[in-house]
């Protein structure tokens, strides 16, 4: 059970601590911030409102600790990270627990994140070894005009302190993301959780503890972002910043000044498909990338683009595949849960009546109690419907019939989103010219988008974000290049 067990320490009363100095602490503040159950909408847990004074002393303490652990062999930060990883799958069921309450994530694909998330840190310990375990070395005389004179070593020196802020629908597996490749290159972290998903943050953290990291160099904050969000993104002792969300991010990267930025922040991820593709495959992969964790995921299908030829066909298909997902509560663990909150229901159902008043196809009754929406396909969707273009994060996909491949192009490419996009053909030479003409950072064929495997490089365009994710992208996005000159007095030549 959450808040039990090992994580006894990390709840007062009702209230769960927050994380410094290598201790769990109650907020001088004496508030706390309620966390509401998507599916019964009342408060299920609580965290503790910190303060900006306490934000300093998190950010000194941060500093301090990152300037001995950057001193630490590398092997031996691999080693905790393995110890976090063991521990977190250990104790997978009480933090994926806390998913289902907080977030509505049902209960299997809880604890999935959980263990996905352990396989995430052991793979990034592994990975940092090998990656910051080189430099190079280079001579002067590959340069015209140079004898060689000068030897050039190059290394990866860690950031600094890290701020990591992980959204509410992978509040686990999107944190260690970016928990795993700061320390294994010697960064200090501080986490700020998404308030929905705090709590199984805050024992995933208890984790790390567990797993014995110096004090001070992992810190969770939990608070208001009214009161401490900007504080924390502008403050600063903070050398880096990996952000995943929504609007915010845009904020943040206008505010950061010099700080090296990692942001990945929504997309409209487009569907393109064609008369020859098999469309019991499309089907398939519409309804598991549309639909699945009811659609509340950045690389969820938001829109498809079906030929008018094949249209009627995928429609059907689509639909009959739609009439067998189960609604309801994510401990029954339905294929559609509750959206987090009710503002998200209200936001989806103003884009839901927008089509209505439109003349788009409710392929289903469009159908709402409380923060649960069902599932709903709306056919012969328009540019000039709202749905086209805003990223709903609900069960809600929008069908534009296209009669030319140029034409499903320009409307991906007319989004101001372009994290991903999938094209569906059976014409390798096709799918190979739509994918460089998509305006993505990542375009799947014959399959519906997705951030993983954890491994790949995960990126996206224009609003959809700044840099690129992956474990090794990260690792190397949280260090920089350190270079040491040797000078010669004379030419050397190796058997010269």
């Amino acid at each position: 059970m959450a808040g039990t067990g090992v994580f006894e320490e990390i709840i007062d009363g009702d209230v769960y601590k927050y994380y410094s100095e290598g201790e769990w602490r109650k907020s001088s503040s004496g508030k706390s911030v309620a966390i509401i159950n998507p599916t019964t909408r009342k408060t299920h847990y609580k965290v503790q409102a910190c303060t900006q004074v306490e934000v300093n002393k998190v950010m000194e303490v941060a500093k301090t600790a990152q300037k001995a652990w950057a001193k630490t062999p590398l092997w031996k930060r691999a080693e905790l990270l393995h110890k976090a990883a063991a521990l977190l799958k250990e104790h997978r069921e009480p933090i994926a627990e806390c998913l289902v309450k907080e977030i509505a994530k049902p209960a299997k694909d809880a604890v999935i994140e959980v263990v996905r998330s352990g396989d995430l840190i052991s793979y990034t310990a592994e990975e940092g070894v090998r990656l910051l375990g080189e430099g190079k070395f280079l001579v002067s005389d590959s340069f015209p005009g140079n004898e060689r004179t000068k030897y050039c070593l190059t290394s990866k020196i860690p950031l600094g302190v890290v701020l990591a802020i992980p959204p509410f629908n992978y509040p686990v597996n999107l944190a260690v993301s970016k928990i795993a490749p700061a320390l294994i290159a010697g960064n200090s972290l501080v986490l700020k959780p998404p308030t929905q998903g705090a709590v199984a943050a805050l024992h995933m953290v208890h984790c790390f503890h567990l797993a014995g990291f110096p004090k001070g160099l992992i810190s969770c904050v939990t608070g208001k972002g009214s009161e401490i969000g900007d504080f924390l993104t502008m403050h600063p002792g903070v050398n880096c910043i990996s952000f995943t969300g929504g609007d915010t991010g845009i904020a943040i990267s206008k505010k950061a000044g010099m700080v090296p930025l990692q942001m990945e922040l929504g997309g409209k991820d487009a569907c393109i498909v064609l008369e020859d593709a098999d469309l019991d495959l499309v089907a398939a992969n519409i309804v598991k990338g549309g639909f699945s964790y009811s659609g509340q995921r950045c690389t969820a299908v938001k829109v498809v683009l079906v030929m008018e030829l094949v249209a009627d066909s995928l429609v059907e298909k689509v639909n009959a595949k739609l009439a067998k997902l189960t609604v309801g509560p994510p401990e029954d663990d339905c294929d559609i849960t509750p959206v987090v909150t009710e503002s998200s229901a209200n936001f989806i159902e103003g884009l839901v009546m927008d089509a209505k008043e439109k003349g788009a196809t409710f392929c289903q009754e469009y159908q709402r109690e409380g923060n649960l929406i069902w599932p709903l396909l709306l056919d012969h969707v328009r540019p000039d419907m709202r749905i086209a273009w805003e990223e709903p994060f609900g069960p809600v996909l929008p069908v534009i019939r296209i009669n030319s491949i140029e034409e499903g192009i320009h409307h991906c490419n007319a989004s101001n989103f372009g994290l991903q996009g999938c094209v569906f053909t059976r014409d390798i030479v096709k799918a190979i010219m739509i994918s460089d003409a998509m305006e993505t950072g990542t375009v799947q064929i014959n399959s519906a988008p997705a951030r993983g495997p954890d491994h790949f490089p995960f990126q996206g365009l224009k609003d959809s974000g700044i840099g690129s994710q992956g474990i090794t992208n990260s690792i190397n996005m949280m260090t920089k290049v350190k270079s040491t000159v040797i000078n010669l007095p004379s030419p050397s030549y190796t058997m010269g």
